[in-house]
């Protein structure tokens, strides 16, 4: 004789035992992923200012690129709005990520086709050079500037979905007037160390000088030679080494954990019309976007400073007699790194 069907108080608890231990899974996969990244999912920031400010939160991978991207389109001269162009565009096409997959050959953090002439797998998997291809084609479509986005990035990309970069907008100028350094202390990242291969080889020899020279490269692969660093308001140094090609040399300035990063205090501007004040707010804001990566621990900057893993990761004044400030901002970007 076959046993009674379980009666509907048995099947509710157990129904329920189910749907607590599936809630229980979830929550153990989420704490073993903050466990392995160091907490680090959505915890960089970029508030527009304003009465009503409006914010983009992202990850500190998705900050690394995009103010690589930033950095590779200053260097160029372009402005702020080839920038916003740029930076809508990878969102669409990879979430900021460095995809080393896509739709047929497509790679990158702009999917681009090694079939069509953008360049090697090797070279496209390189987000500078990924940046300096889509800005170079982009230089060349007639009034960009004056485009709404989603033309211009149709123009270089030949998207089947041309649309589709509208709504990114809003945020790609978000972030673009803040790694442009246009808008002041307005990127903060909480700068928990990232694992992998790079937080790995830091941990190796000399401590203080394997993270200035983690550092010193990453600045060079973004802004490229000394000349270019200049340019954007800051020399990189004391002693001339060599640096990662194709850039000839550059030159790192550090006393044990701290580099400094000097900026001119007067009022020239580049070809794009940024000042040296905005010019400094890059390379500190380029800083905070890299702290994660590069164990960045403190950036200051014309009188504000960040320190990585306080509670709300904002700049804070820094209150010193004859410090820089907004209304004085001579003075450099000073960054210190440290586990």
């Amino acid at each position: 004789m076959s046993a009674p069907p379980p009666r509907p108080a048995k099947r509710r608890r157990l129904v329920r035992f189910v749907a607590a231990l599936a809630v229980l899974c979830a929550l153990a996969g989420y704490l073993v992923v903050q466990y392995v990244t160091g907490g680090t999912a959505r915890a960089c920031k970029v508030v527009a200012a304003g009465s009503n400010p409006t914010a983009y939160r992202f990850t500190p991978e998705q900050a690394v690129n995009a103010a690589t991207i930033t950095a590779v389109g200053t260097g160029r001269g372009m402005p702020e709005r080839a920038v916003t162009v740029a930076l809508a565009t990878a969102l669409q096409e990879s979430g900021l990520h460095n995809l080393g997959h896509g739709d047929r050959d497509s790679i990158g953090l702009f999917q681009q086709r090694p079939s069509q002439g953008w360049g090697t797998e090797k070279q496209i998997m390189d987000p500078a050079y990924a940046a300096g291809a889509f800005f170079e084609h982009l230089a060349k479509v007639p009034g960009y500037t004056r485009l709404p986005v989603t033309v211009a990035a149709q123009r270089v990309q030949r998207s089947g979905f041309p649309e589709a970069y509208a709504k990114h907008e809003q945020d790609a100028a978000l972030l673009a007037a803040a790694l442009t350094g246009r808008t002041a202390a307005s990127l903060t990242c909480q700068g928990r160390p990232a694992a992998g291969a790079r937080t790995a080889a830091m941990g190796t020899g000399d401590g203080a000088g394997a993270a200035a020279e983690a550092l010193r490269a990453a600045l060079v692969r973004d802004f490229g030679p000394a000349e270019n660093l200049q340019e954007a308001g800051a020399q990189v140094g004391r002693a001339a080494r060599p640096s990662p090609k194709p850039s000839p040399t550059v030159t790192a300035r550090a006393r044990g954990r701290t580099t400094t990063l000097p900026v001119p205090g007067g009022t020239k501007t580049d070809a794009a019309g940024r000042s040296e004040l905005e010019r400094g707010w890059q390379l500190a804001q380029w800083a905070v976007a890299n702290a994660s990566a590069l164990h960045i621990r403190q950036v200051s900057y014309a009188g504000r400073q960040w320190s990585a893993g306080s509670t709300d990761s904002q700049w804070r004044p820094v209150a010193a007699a004859g410090a820089p400030s907004a209304d004085r901002p001579t003075g450099s970007v000073r960054i210190m790194t440290g586990h």
